[in-house]
């Protein structure tokens, strides 16, 4: 505390305690699939699979697979593509699942690798040197191993002096990352706190699965939120948060280290993503819509005067009628920018990208909303205020 607070005298800056946010930053992967590619892929295994198993069908001891389709996914999704860190494995119907050599203790995870290529773009926006920062947050849906956290990684990789934590609330990690953030420079105990969200989701989608093997994507994001002291002078005010979070067991994945008491299940599909789809949606969007509304009006702010909704990006549909609610309207494209289409549901990151890449053109004072919700159910609002 004293060091951070004498750094700011040398700075010639005295703390608010109001966040901000300074600047972000993107990471997005090389390679990219397209639905068609996926189509093929899939049903070329499904095919395999039938005829491997035509007399088991026919008996009626097995049921056979059914192809999907690029209409399918689009009418489910509002998906049309999706980056991945490894594509030909997850298009080889005797794979179907990303593979990248081990890579020892002594190198970079590949979490941390894409992690500090996102807070290293989003250090150099705000102008922001490591040895700025006080913390960062590794907020992420799947981390890649238990322990020594991903964050102290991240920071060690930066040069980061101060602390590191990861936090896992699935696809509201991010909000809930930045409302932890914001809670620090509020109190006094940071002025510039990183939030950085890795998403290397192609690891638990069941790619096999019809349901839902077109939904995830790989991606990583980062946040800066700084004490409005010394934030550059393009910056966003931070004017309220919000989390929520309901259980259900709705979308749930069940790998974990305690698998390995019960070898005979270590490989059923639960250790990966699996979801209710139609549940999902029903529960999700009266929820989170109505927790908008409210956190808006004890903002004093009027939900239809939000001029940008940044939403998380699982589902166009759900994206339509949550913007709907708040808004009173259907959203346009401007309203309620959507990144699904490109990017896939990218969990905690997706708020963050259609921020990223849809926030540039609004005016000073022009106010907005970054959200999320997904499993848990988890949900965060962070309401934002552009500055000059």
């Amino acid at each position: 505390m004293q060091d951070t607070l004498s750094q700011t005298a040398q700075d010639g800056a005295k703390l608010t305690g109001r966040p901000v946010i300074s600047a972000t930053g993107l990471f997005t992967p090389a390679e990219s699939i397209t639905n068609e590619e996926l189509v093929a892929s899939f049903n070329e295994y499904v095919d395999r699979f039938n005829a491997a198993n035509a007399a088991a069908i026919e008996a009626g001891e097995m049921e056979a697979l059914q192809h999907s389709s690029v209409e399918f996914i689009e009418k489910a999704s509002g998906i049309k593509a999706r980056h991945v860190m490894s594509k030909a494995p997850i298009l080889d119907p005797d794979i179907m699942a990303p593979r990248w050599d081990a890579r020892s203790n002594e190198q970079w995870s590949m979490m941390a690798e894409i992690g500090v290529a996102a807070a290293k773009q989003a250090l150099e926006r705000a102008g922001r040197k490591p040895e700025d920062v006080d913390a960062v947050l590794c907020a992420a849906s799947n981390m890649e191993r238990p322990y020594p956290a991903m964050a102290i990684e991240i920071q060690q990789a930066l040069g980061i002096e101060g602390f590191g934590f990861d936090m896992n609330v699935a696809c509201s990690s991010a909000t809930f990352g930045i409302q932890t953030a914001a809670d620090y420079i509020r109190a006094g105990n940071a002025k510039s706190v990183l939030v950085v969200s890795p998403e290397i989701t192609s690891g638990h989608l069941n790619w096999r699965d019809r349901d839902s093997h077109f939904i995830f994507g790989d991606v990583a994001t980062a946040v800066l939120v700084e004490d409005a002291a010394i934030a550059p002078a393009k910056h966003w005010e931070i004017l309220g948060t919000k989390l929520k979070t309901v259980f259900s067991n709705n979308i749930r994945n069940n790998f974990g280290f305690l698998n390995r008491a019960n070898p005979e299940t270590a490989g059923t599909a639960d250790k990966l993503f699996v979801q209710e789809g139609r549940k999902v949606f029903k529960e999700v969007v009266p929820m989170v819509a109505q927790m908008i509304i409210d956190e808006a009006q004890r903002l004093s702010l009027e939900p239809t005067a939000l001029r940008r909704l940044w939403l998380h990006q699982a589902n166009a549909g759900m994206n339509r009628l949550i913007a709907h609610k708040v808004l009173g309207h259907e959203a346009n494209d401007d309203e309620s920018p959507t990144v699904l289409d490109t990017y896939g549901n990218t969990s905690s990151a997706g708020s963050i990208i259609a921020f990223h890449l849809n926030s540039d053109d609004l005016a000073a004072g022009d106010t907005g909303l970054i959200c999320s919700f997904g499993a848990g159910y988890s949900a965060g609002t962070v309401f934002v205020r552009k500055t000059a």
